[in-house]
């Protein structure tokens, strides 16, 4: 990211770094990046560009505007501004905002949609939402048959035995460059051969920041990884599920909460109160949250219970088994750097600014905007639910439970479960509408989109291998 705040700013920049093309990006329904590219011709030219913005079709971006009323203007916010590391000529992306005719944002923009979400967060809370993303996906080539490991035992491997470290690499440069905070990148469990390919698991994942900024480096990431793939020349793909039996892929959401911008998720070593009402506006709005962040058949071939992926609505403490794993949060003080490191004199550090929850169902077919302002939906339920101390303490399991072990099947039986498809994940949006509409948040026309979309899919006419690209 360029570190640029004014338009003046980026002005500037661009004439001084001889910038020739400039590009619009923003997303539609399908939560993936357009573009429109204009030539910058000289300073009066790029000033009206940055000022005015530019006209599109609003009804081939989001399916629920009517032709007949179709046109929004696309305005470029500066902040946004990063210089494309594809590009051979120098070129500059920004990100961009949609307004109505009138000059007032589209209500039905997901990106304006999620900004409404954090707003009513924060006036009800009045606390600020983080949240980072871990994406997790498939690079499929060709099998040179050198270095093979064990089939789903790719996890945290190391080249030559991970094929796509530097494809892995590359990214995570190139998305810091655009503005994305990497925390860091590994290899993932999934990795088998079959017919000749060798379909290997990877992942990257972000440190906590704004939640409107956390939905849009998730949005760039993806679009650098799939311009890097193809430039590799091999497949990478974001489906949750590529073939049965085999480590599917998901983009489990870490949550934080601040205050004046310090942390309020730890009190005396242990989670406060504020995450365990935002983890019970989690559970209560649980079976409809997969409307938003699993919103296709091959969701839920990953979602299927008794295997790793998350299916009943509970929480606990580092278990993957739960919907909601509190992970370590460095709580015990103890310095662990000056215990494997002799000379280091030990110290009494406070890590608790490191402290998240994560959901972990959701996918990356998901629009990053709306997952992001349904979870910010929830997280405010809760806090506005009389009960949610009570609701957070039944939904706890224990440290060490799995819930997909056949000895807790009585717990399981116990849990509320998650939609086993999209028909039933559509009928929990109707019936839970109101956490998401409430303070005119999600538009009615936006939700009932989303229902009829979810209720046209049937898991038979789903295809695996040709839906690799969807996500």
């Amino acid at each position: 990211m360029l570190n640029i705040r004014t338009r003046s700013e980026l002005i500037k920049y661009c004439l001084d770094n001889q910038v020739e093309i400039l590009n619009f990006h923003y997303c539609g329904w399908d939560g993936r990046l357009k573009t429109l590219n204009f030539v910058v011709r000289d300073k009066e030219h790029l000033t009206n560009i940055l000022e005015a913005g530019e006209r599109v079709d609003g009804s081939s971006l989001f399916p629920y505007v009517e032709a007949g009323q179709s046109d929004l203007y696309v305005m470029p916010r500066y902040r946004t501004a990063f210089r494309n590391p594809f590009e051979e000529v120098p070129t500059v992306d920004v990100l961009c905002s949609f307004f109505n005719r009138d000059g007032k944002p589209f209500e039905g923009s997901p990106e304006y949609v999620l900004h409404k979400a954090h707003e009513a967060f924060k006036a009800a809370t009045g606390l600020e939402m983080q949240t980072m993303g871990e994406l997790e996906y498939y690079v499929i080539s060709e099998d040179d048959g050198m270095y093979h490991i064990a089939d789903q035992k790719g996890y945290h491997e190391s080249a030559p035995f991970n094929k796509f470290a530097d494809l892995r690499v590359e990214a995570i440069r190139y998305i810091t460059e655009a503005g994305g905070m990497v925390k860091y990148a590994h290899s993932e469990v999934g990795n088998f051969r079959q017919e000749g390919k060798i379909f290997e698991q990877n992942e990257i994942e972000f440190l906590p920041v704004d939640i409107e900024e956390a939905a849009e480096q998730l949005i760039v990431a993806k679009w650098i990884m799939r311009q890097l793939a193809w430039r590799y020349g091999v497949t990478l793909t974001f489906a949750p599920k590529i073939t049965v039996g085999k480590a599917g892929s998901g983009m489990h959401v870490h949550c934080k909460f601040t205050r004046n911008g310090r942390s309020v998720m730890v009190e005396n070593g242990d989670i406060t109160d504020v995450v365990r009402k935002a983890i019970a506006g989690f559970m209560d709005a649980g079976t409809s949250l997969p409307a938003f962040g699993n919103p296709h058949p091959l969701s839920f071939m990953r979602l299927v219970p008794n295997q790793e992926a998350p299916t009943s609505l509970c929480w606990s403490y580092s278990n993957r088994s739960a919907l909601v794993r509190v992970p370590l949060g460095w709580t015990s003080r103890i310095d662990m750097a000056a215990a494997c490191n002799p000379g280091e004199t030990p110290i009494d550090r406070d890590f608790s600014e490191k402290a998240t929850f994560e959901w972990r169902a959701s996918d990356a077919m998901a629009n990053t905007y709306l997952l992001m302002a349904a979870l910010c939906c929830a997280a405010r339920h809760g806090f506005e639910m009389p009960d949610a101390l009570a609701v957070a303490e039944k939904t706890y399991v224990g440290l060490g439970v799995d819930i997909h072990d056949s000895a807790n099947e009585n717990l399981k039986n116990s849990l509320e479960q998650l939609p086993a498809s999209c028909s039933e994940a559509a009928a929990e949006l109707d019936r839970d509408r109101r956490i998401y509409t409430a303070g005119g948040v999600f538009p009615d026309a936006l939700v009932d989109y989303l229902i009829r979309c979810l209720k046209s899919f049937t898991h038979k006419d789903v295809n695996v291998v040709d839906n690799l690209h969807v996500a």
